[in-house]
C-alpha cells in the first residue's frame, strides 16, 4: 500500500509515522523547514505512545512524488485546501482514492470537485497531534476507535475496509462504516463542543487544556450547556447519537441524563483525563494561543448555521463563538 499525506503537520506526521512503523509505504508533503529537519534528524515524536524517532520519506513539493498512489490523505487546514489541491494537481491522475481528515463536513464535496466523487472516500478522526517545532510533533489524543472510513453513498466498501485494516494494524483503531456522513457530523459535533468550550473558556492561558477546564464544577456545567445545545441541533437534522468516539463522546448518555447527571459525568471525565495525562488542546484552541487564524467557521460556525436552519436556540454556543471570534481578532 502506498499512502501520501498532503499537508503533514502534527496529526499527519503522527499518522504517517505509525503507518511506516507497520510497514506501509508513506510519503509526507510538508513545509520545507519541516522536511529538512526530518531528513536531518528523523521525525521526533513525543506523547501518549512514547518518545521515538521515525525515519520516513518527506518532500516539500508534490512534484517530487513518483509512481502511483493508493490513498491520498488531505490534512491541511481547511483554509489551505484550494492551494494544497492546486499544488497536488500532478498527483491527481495517479491517485486511486482521496480522502480528507480535515475538520469539516464540506471537505468530501471539495475533494470530489478535484478528483471526482467516485474516487473520494469519507473519513473522520479524533486522533490528534501538534507541531512542536521543525521535525518535532507531539501525539496528544486518541480513542479506542479514533478513525472511521466509508463510502459517501452508504454502500459497503472494500477500499474502506482495506484502509481501516492498515490503520488498525498500525495501532490506530479504525472501522469501515456505511454511516460515514453521520460519523463526520458527529465528529464535527464533538470538536465544536470541545473546541468551543476550550478556546472560549481558557483562551490565551498557556498550558491550560480542555481536561483542566471540565475538571472543575463550573467548567463542567458550562461544557454540558454547550453540548446540550449543539446536540439538539444534531438531532434536529435527523441523527441520533452513536458515540462513534467513545469514551470521549458521550452524547447518548447526555441525551438521557439530567443536567446534574451530565455535569457529574463531564467532571469525572475531566478528572480521569488529567490523571492519565490526556491534557492536549483542540487545534482551534491551539490556534488561538499561537495567534493563528482558526477554523471556527468550519466547526462551530457550521453548527450555528444548522441551528438557524432548524430553528434551534443555542445562546451559550453562540456566545462561545463570539468569544472565539473576539480572541481571533486580537491575535
Amino acid at each position: 500500500m502506498r499512502v501520501v499525506i498532503l499537508g503533514a503537520g502534527g496529526l499527519g506526521c503522527v499518522i504517517g509515522a505509525c503507518l511506516v512503523e507497520a510497514g506501509v509505504d508513506v510519503s509526507l508533503i510538508a513545509r520545507q523547514q519541516h522536511v529538512d529537519a526530518i531528513h536531518r534528524d528523523g521525525l521526533q515524536i513525543a506523547g501518549i505512545r512514547g518518545d521515538r524517532t521515525v525515519r520516513l520519506h518527506a518532500v516539500p513539493d508534490a512534484r517530487e512524488i513518483d509512481g502511483s498512489i493508493d490513498y491520498l490523505i488531505l490534512l491541511t487546514k481547511t483554509r489551505d485546501t484550494d492551494a494544497a489541491l492546486d499544488s497536488a494537481a500532478v498527483l491527481r491522475d495517479r491517485t486511486a482514492v482521496a480522502l480528507s481528515l480535515q475538520n469539516s463536513v464540506t471537505k468530501d464535496d471539495r475533494l470530489g470537485e478535484w478528483i471526482g466523487l467516485d474516487r473520494v472516500l469519507g473519513a473522520t478522526t479524533v486522533e490528534a497531534g501538534t507541531m512542536v517545532g521543525p521535525g518535532q510533533v507531539r501525539h496528544t489524543a486518541t480513542a479506542p476507535t479514533p478513525f472511521y472510513f466509508g463510502e459517501l453513498d452508504g454502500c459497503d466498501s472494500i477500499r474502506a475496509e482495506v484502509l481501516a485494516d492498515a490503520f488498525t494494524k498500525a495501532g490506530m483503531g479504525a472501522q469501515a462504516t456505511i454511516d460515514i456522513r453521520q460519523a463526520e457530523w458527529e465528529k464535527l459535533l464533538q470538536i465544536s463542543v470541545v473546541a468551543g468550550f476550550s478556546a472560549s473558556t481558557l483562551g490565551f492561558r498557556e498550558g491550560a487544556a480542555f481536561a483542566h477546564g471540565i475538571a472543575t464544577r463550573s467548567g463542567a456545567e458550562h461544557y454540558v450547556t454547550i453540548a446540550t445545545e449543539l446536540l439538539a441541533v444534531y438531532r434536529a437534522m435527523g441523527f441520533e447519537p452513536r458515540d462513534f468516539f467513545a469514551p470521549f463522546s458521550q452524547f447518548r448518555a447526555l441525551a438521557g441524563a439530567t443536567f446534574e447527571e451530565a455535569v457529574d459525568n463531564a467532571f469525572a471525565l475531566g478528572t480521569t483525563m488529567v490523571a492519565n495525562g490526556i491534557i492536549g488542546r483542540p487545534s482551534l484552541h491551539e490556534d488561538i494561543v499561537r495567534g493563528r487564524p482558526t477554523e471556527v467557521e468550519d466547526g462551530l460556525g457550521t453548527y450555528l448555521a444548522a441551528a438557524d436552519r432548524h430553528h434551534v436556540a443555542v445562546p451559550t454556543a453562540r456566545g462561545a463563538y463570539r468569544v472565539i471570534k473576539t480572541l481571533e481578532a486580537l491575535r
